[in-house]
């Protein structure tokens, strides 16, 4: 073993010398699919068209669900998270109108995997995390939720993988531009512009730039009333004693300015090179104000102001190329690097003076600082024929994570330094036209040293095979069966490896301590489905699935710190989540009405795991049973107008902590557009969110003791020591946009 990492380690070496610095880990092209030639889309068919957009039905032998933006682009998302709650099985625990951390299949937002253009993009979660809102859809080619991974592909995506493809050069010729406004219910607007060109040089040489500007403002109300039990602990406000009461205003306003580029030369047969790059630059403001009220009689206790002022960077720069070798080789190289940096300055003021709320003075004034860098790299060989397709070669990441960790309760300078190597072996077999058969092997080798101020380094290594297999039968054009088992890894949260001891954390007589030893999180999977084509462009399909996850890890407490408890993150044992998903896009032209577009999904989510504090059964935090999502469009081909709607909503969730508990639920979401098509070129579309001025409810249950079997008796007696019931909501959103093809 020790020559292969002195190989690997060497090949690592050399490519990052390459110009690009490195190599990126990619989610691949499938080498072993047909290759079918096509001309690239207009802009002007694509931009301005009164044809109905259905989800695409991929021929990957592993299960993947592709969207295009024009999917979506009727009801005018912002970002791609405003995309991805239109999809199976994805839900999100934000605040109203904001879908920053995407929930494959419920589980929390660390479990899914999100990558640009097949290439890993470092956010500034603590969870390893990225947050989608930050990403326009104004760039986006489409989308794909790649269920299960093959040998080629990273192994990271418990819950599943996000590819965000942005534009590319070779599918898209011509232009657009697009002005719009967001306007709140409160009559503020924030604009958004847009321009993109895609053309050519010569007939081989291909390229694209775009650039896009949105500013994004977002005002919520919350109110929290809180009551207290003296007694013998409620379970519910009816029988409790009335605390206090808190209203909050809580508004988000900033923007974003981001671009993308790629230039691409073909040659050969089916030789090509590619780069490619992207950016997105956020500064935004989020200012909150609590006003809180004691008693029923509303006798005024204080007021605090939160203002944050976040600046965040994403940068990607990435190249790859297909080298045909003669014969059937094929030489597989790519190379990116991508970077993130966050720089938040955090200010508290307090007050006392009901008469003169702007009488504050200083409380606390804190930072977050963020530089993350990932230097990644691929090189593969494929070779053999149109039966037996075989494909080995290796993928490379190093990472460098310095600053302020920005986690649940790290606040202490720190650095990471993480090198993988990934070599893997995949073959796939075609014995007949309807039957293909994939499998594949990779081995991931993980080196980690964290290091800090005023603390020993603390160095982590392991070594995991994950092996996959994929089964594809289609016995008719519009029949096709899969099958597909994989191994995939989950990697610890940055905070919970960070060796420090940080005090007020998670409460404020209490103690957290990091474990650098924490191990992978791994999970053996299994997803079967069944897809039917509907008439020329319709789809419908069920996937059922399965994940039987090890060495979970959660926050646990390890003894009394006082008048708090001691914690520290460990690996608790073993958890499974399990449901199924349906969806269906089609047009209802079996019916007579060819113009009118229906879609719907539902997903059935359910989960075990061991709550380390009270060593009971239950789900996985925050993990609905139901999601759910169904809407129409219809074409007026008479006026060159459409018009649509769509709903969406999950069941409630539940959140287990040491001293509380947090119910979670959502009223259902409406939204709809109208769009009139102005000759060939020009399209006017109004769109709005938030008809139904949806709220999101809280109930927290909060517990007492004076140690941790005190706490944890209470918590079974149902003992509650405080009741805690908040709601939030934003109202109506809505937008106004005009764009043009040329």
């Amino acid at each position: 073993m020790s020559n292969i990492r002195t190989l690997l380690g060497g090949c690592a070496v050399a490519a990052l010398m390459l110009p690009l610095a490195t190599v990126a880990q990619t989610i691949p092209a499938d080498s072993t699919a047909p290759v079918t030639e096509t001309a690239p889309d207009e802009a002007k068919d694509i931009i301005v068209t009164g044809t109905i957009a259905f989800r695409n039905r991929t021929e990957d032998v592993n299960p993947v669900l592709a969207y295009d933006l024009d999917y979506f682009q009727r009801f005018e998302p912002v970002s791609v998270g405003e995309m991805l709650k239109r999809v199976p099985g994805v839900t999100f625990t934000s605040d109203v109108l904001e879908y920053d951390g995407p929930q494959f299949r419920g589980l929390p937002a660390g479990y899914t995997q999100v990558l640009i253009n097949g290439r890993r993009a470092p956010g500034g979660q603590a969870d390893r995390s990225f947050f989608v809102d930050r990403i326009p859809a104004e760039l986006v080619e489409r989308i794909e939720i790649v269920r299960s991974p093959r040998a080629d592909q990273p192994s990271e995506g418990v819950a599943g993988s996000l590819n965000i493809v942005t534009k590319e050069a070779a599918t898209f010729e011509g232009g657009f531009a697009k002005a719009g406004a967001l306007i709140n219910k409160d009559g503020k607007f924030r604009p958004s512009l847009g321009a993109a060109y895609a053309g050519r040089i010569g007939e081989d040489t291909s390229y694209w730039g775009a650039l896009n500007y949105q500013e994004r403002r977002n005002p919520k109300k919350k109110v929290s009333l809180r009551f207290d039990d003296e007694n013998d602990g409620p379970r519910d406000a009816t029988n409790a004693d009335f605390n206090n009461t808190e209203l909050q205003a809580d508004t988000r306003d900033g923007s974003d300015l981001s671009g993308s580029a790629e230039i691409r030369h073909d040659f050969g047969d089916k030789g090509f090179v590619r780069f490619q790059g992207f950016f997105v630059d956020t500064d935004r403001e989020e200012f909150e104000s609590s006003v809180t009220y004691d008693g029923s009689d509303l006798d005024f206790d204080g007021i605090e102001t939160q203002l944050e002022d976040i600046n965040q960077q994403t940068y990607t720069l990435s190249s790859d190329a297909r080298i045909p070798l003669g014969g059937s080789l094929e030489l597989g190289l790519a190379a990116g690097w991508s970077g993130y940096r966050e720089d938040t300055d955090s200010t508290v003021m307090v007050g006392d003076n009901e008469d003169d709320l702007d009488d504050l003075e200083l409380d606390d004034v804190s930072n977050v600082t963020i530089k993350d860098d990932e230097y990644t790299g691929t090189i593969n060989l494929g070779f053999g024929g149109e039966m037996a397709r075989f494909k080995l070669g290796v993928d490379l990441l190093r990472k460098d994570r310095d600053g302020v960790n920005d986690g649940d309760f790290q606040t202490n300078t720190f650095k990471i330094k993480e090198e993988r190597y990934d070599p893997y072996a995949r073959v796939t077999l075609t014995p007949t036209p309807q039957l293909t058969v994939d499998a594949g092997l990779r081995y991931e080798i993980t080196r980690r040293t964290v290091s800090g101020t005023a603390v020993a380094s603390a160095d982590y290594e392991t070594e995991t095979l994950n092996p996959s297999l994929h089964v594809r039968y289609a016995p008719t054009a519009l029949d096709q069966f899969r099958v597909s088992g994989a191994r995939t890894v989950r990697r610890p949260n940055y905070d919970f490896i960070s060796p420090y001891e940080d005090e007020e954390t998670p409460g404020d007589d209490d103690v957290t301590i990091g474990n650098p030893r924490l191990r992978n999180e791994k999970a053996w999977g299994l997803d079967a489905g069944y897809e039917r084509r509907l008439g020329g462009r319709g789809v419908a399909g069920i996937n059922f699935f399965y994940r039987d996850i090890t060495d979970v890890i959660e926050l646990v407490a390890i003894g009394e710190n006082g008048d708090g408890q001691r914690f520290t993150p460990q690996n608790i044992g073993d958890g499974k989540t399990w449901g199924f998903e349906v969806d269906l896009s089609t047009p209802l032209t079996a019916i007579g009405l060819p113009d009118t577009g229906v879609f719907a999904n539902y997903t059935y989510l359910d989960s075990e795991v061991t709550d380390p504090f009270t060593g009971e059964k239950r789900r996985f935090n925050n993990q609905p049973h139901h999601v759910y999502n169904v809407g129409f469009i219809q074409t007026v081909t008479s006026v060159d107008a459409s018009f649509g709607a769509t709903v969406s909503g999950r069941s409630k969730a539940t959140e287990s902590n040491f001293d509380e508990t947090v119910e979670l639920k959502y009223d259902p979401d409406l939204e709809a557009f109208v769009e009139k098509r102005i000759g060939k070129n020009f399209v006017l579309r109004f769109s709005v969110q938030d008809i139904l001025r949806r709220t999101k409810s809280e109930t927290f249950r909060k517990y007492d003791g004076n140690s941790v079997a005190e706490i944890l008796a209470n918590r079974r007696a149902g003992d509650i020591d405080e009741f805690e019931l908040e709601r939030e909501n934003a109202g109506p959103l809505y937008q106004v946009t005009i764009r043009a093809a040329f």
